[in-house]
């Protein structure tokens, strides 16, 4: 229906009409392309658990253990966050701490996440994956809780996992809290519906001029 209005005003001459639907596509486009969160983790829903395999969030782990530390268990190593993952559990082996998401073809990811030292002594390094993207983040033990984060294009719809792995096997791993997921489709169909009646623009103006 836009389309075939947009049309009738076209060949009327009505150039402000043209315009102003141009206006409208580009603004719709911004807005269609607002990240929205499609994951969302800070493990207060879960308590204290030694070498941990359930979780609220659906995680799984793998290779190893992870333990889950905060305000009951005697173990907040950082008071005043809650509940958080201790990415080297207490079995003397790290475990790889995953999780996964629906994705769609051409959008772009962000895995955005906290992650802090071991606040025991020495020093840390965590693998993150997200899809085919990849990243290692060092901690010294005394590093407070900073958020990164990771970006990833989906090249088919299916799903992503992204992960976290901390090196070594020591029992003392740095710790994570709050794993987010956005993302923000690509504006395409806007792009198009935009690029067209910018042309048609063009072409009514130089028949008018002509």
């Amino acid at each position: 229906m836009l389309i075939q209005l947009f049309l009738y005003k076209y060949k009327k001459g009505d150039a402000m009409f043209v315009k102003k639907i141009a206006i409208a596509a580009a603004l719709l486009g911004a807005t269609a392309a607002q990240a929205a969160t499609v994951f969302s983790d800070d493990f207060n829903a879960d308590t204290d658990a030694l070498n941990a395999f359930t979780f609220m969030g659906g995680w799984s782990v793998t290779n190893g253990t992870v333990d889950i530390i905060g305000p009951t268990g005697g173990f907040d190593l950082i008071p005043g966050n809650g509940y958080y993952i201790d990415l080297d559990g207490s079995s003397g082996d790290a475990g790889v701490f995953s999780n996964s998401v629906s994705v769609m073809a051409g959008t772009s990811y962000t895995l955005s996440f906290s992650l802090a030292g071991n606040h025991r002594g020495g020093s840390d390094s965590v693998t993150v994956n997200f899809g085919t993207s990849s990243q290692v983040v060092n901690l010294n033990a005394a590093d407070p809780f900073q958020t990164y984060s990771l970006n990833y294009v989906a090249a088919a719809n299916g799903s992503a996992t992204f992960s976290f792995a901390n090196a070594g096997g020591d029992n003392v791993g740095a710790l994570l809290d709050n794993v987010v997921v956005t993302s923000v489709p690509e504006p395409a169909t806007y792009g198009m519906l935009l690029g067209g009646l910018g042309l048609l623009g063009v072409a009514a103006r130089r028949r008018r001029n002509g």
